[in-house]
């Protein structure tokens, strides 16, 4: 009974509110988790005090508090839908208190180690040409790794020097790249076979995964010798925290970032702010 009312959920949430498939997973796993846990598959005794005990057990693995909230994001969604579908009298997660969130500044790229990483792929065979492509796109755009695999060569415009990328709730949007980034997909194309869907391949021709993209970062960042760990999510942080340091309007940068809403782009804000203070701090005669 609970699987049938789990792929019906799950079905409305991919068909009407367009969640990535990496969400719906995630809904899935932390849906399954449960009623493992509550060891009844019957929707309807579930109660208050069952979904208590379930936050308790999450707090006892000393799950990142993220994590929790994740899962009880999925159960709140849950069991509000099998409510409006008339399954359930009430929803028992509705008075769940979500834990408090760390909020913790996204890890970014100086602009000198940007430049370097852009030019790490110093080849001109195919695979470097690609990898120059990847990075430059990343820190051009400030797109998610997600957009980048999923782009397709229709979807390149290298006389407007604009991309479109499928966001989040596969909503799309017109993302501008600049010059560097427009040249080095222009060269990777090139080497591309006929008939190619994906703008990035990997070896046999296939679509580019974004683990792919991972382990292609990390190579590159172990010949220059670089200290930091770099994901391709600092790549966006970087474009994004650059830009503001450059005078961009955090509306602006909100809109290309893809993000709902402006608070979710202020962070960056926060970590501009934190810079200016430290060179005052270096810089002015009577900051201490």
């Amino acid at each position: 009974m609970m699987n049938t009312y789990v792929a019906a959920f799950l079905n409305k949430l991919s068909v009407e509110k367009n969640y990535s498939e990496h969400t719906l997973l995630n809904y899935g796993l932390d849906l399954g988790e449960f009623f493992v846990f509550f060891g009844n598959d019957d929707v309807k005794a579930v109660d208050y005090p069952a979904l208590r005990r379930f936050l308790a057990h999450l707090r006892a693995k000393n799950l990142r508090p993220r994590s929790v909230a994740r899962k009880l994001s999925a159960l709140r969604s849950f069991f509000k839908y099998l409510q409006r579908e008339g399954v359930v009298a009430k929803n028992p997660a509705a008075l769940l208190q979500t834990p408090k969130l760390d909020k913790t500044l996204p890890h970014f790229l100086t602009e000198q180690d940007a430049v370097r990483l852009m030019e790490a792929p110093s080849q001109n065979k195919p695979s470097d040409l690609r990898d120059k492509a990847i990075f430059e796109t990343l820190y051009s755009a400030g797109i998610r790794v997600s957009e980048l695999v999923g782009m397709s060569v229709p979807d390149v415009d290298l006389i407007s020097n604009v991309i479109k990328v499928a966001g989040k709730g596969k909503k799309e949007r017109l993302v501008p790249i600049g010059e560097k980034a427009s040249t080095a997909i222009q060269a990777y194309l090139k080497t591309q076979p006929p008939g190619a869907g994906a703008v990035f391949l990997n070896k046999s021709a296939g679509r580019l995964s974004a683990r792919s993209v991972r382990n292609i970062i990390n190579k590159h960042i172990a010949s220059q010798a670089m200290a930091q760990k770099v994901h391709p999510h600092m790549l966006r942080h970087s474009f994004a925290t650059h830009m503001l340091d450059h005078g961009a309007d955090l509306r602006c940068v909100q809109e290309l970032l893809g993000h709902v809403n402006l608070s979710t782009t202020q962070i960056y804000t926060h970590l501009t702010t934190d810079r200016l203070r430290h060179v005052y701090a270096k810089a002015h005669p009577r900051a201490s």
